[in-house]
């Protein structure tokens, strides 16, 4: 059985086909690679062979996209089957899910979309998670989202809602500050204020991402969660803020469309590095 790692309090990258050549031959110096799960689900061929080699020299985490953990739809068990399997092929480090629904009636669609913070919502949201752990035989971490539109009939904030699953389920929680920075900027609220009311101790890992500005019908600017650009300054500030109030923890940097070079994005995980060694500076 492939040897378990622990993942260090590093900056970490996604594991892409476009740096397979470079990645296993020039052995980049980040703390750890992430992975798209559904990636991952066929049997064999040229994916598995990269991710196996990669994983014998790094720690690895696992981030799902499909679960549909805020479906109202039961959860689909042949995707839980074959995460389960996945796992304990490659024993990641970590494993994460969005708080998200993405299923319907009529199929599966590609996207992670919002849910109404309500009693009813969190008694759901609480059971599929319970039952994603339970057949995972693990912990889960729960991804923050990034909004667009706030629900009428809201009755938690975003952090008190994600606070309460955390407490239900045993759960740890994934911080994507650039989600925090995007959902801000839409719904009109205090990033600092959001940080300081989201339950930071159950925090196990950080995603950081670059966002797009476009204009909504009336010609206000709205941030996309876009994934293909580097971290704005804007996000790394706040994940300096964040960082200073919490230990150091694996920072991802995401990085799904327009996929520059490999050392394009290494650099960016040097500077989260920088950013966590500066904080333990400060706080000794």
């Amino acid at each position: 059985m492939t040897q378990a790692f622990t993942i260090p309090p590093r900056g970490g990258i996604g594991l892409k086909a476009e740096h397979s050549r470079a990645v296993l031959a020039e052995k980049p110096d980040v703390g750890f690679f992430e992975v798209h799960a559904e990636n991952y689900m066929g049997a064999g061929g040229p994916p598995h062979r990269y991710l196996t080699a990669v994983r014998e020299a790094y720690p690895l985490s696992l981030h799902g996209v499909g679960l549909s953990i805020g479906g109202s739809l039961p959860l689909d068990r042949d995707h839980l089957a074959r995460l389960k399997d996945l796992i304990a092929r490659y024993q990641p480090a970590l494993f994460s899910e969005h708080l998200a629904w993405s299923t319907h009636d009529t199929g599966f669609l590609a996207d992670l979309l919002p849910l109404p913070y309500t009693a009813e919502t969190l008694a759901r949201v609480c059971d599929h998670i319970d039952e994603t752990q339970a057949a995972l035989g693990r912990q889960m971490l729960l991804e923050n989202p990034s909004s667009y539109l706030a629900f009428e009939e809201s009755t938690f904030s975003e952090p008190d809602f994600i606070r309460e699953i955390a407490r239900r389920t045993g759960c740890g929680l994934l911080l994507d500050i650039n989600n925090v920075f995007v959902s801000a900027h839409n719904l009109g609220f205090d990033p600092l204020s959001y940080v300081a009311q989201y339950p930071l101790a159950d925090v196990q890992e950080i995603h950081l991402a670059g966002h797009d500005e476009r204009r909504d019908g009336a010609g206000q600017a709205v941030l996309i969660d876009a994934h293909g650009s580097p971290v704005a300054e804007e996000v790394w500030a706040l994940y300096e803020h964040v960082i200073r109030r919490i230990s150091a923890l694996p920072t991802l940097i995401e990085r799904d469309n327009d996929i520059p070079p490999l050392e394009a994005l290494v650099a960016e995980a040097h500077h989260a590095d920088a950013v966590m060694r500066a904080s333990a500076r400060a706080a000794a």
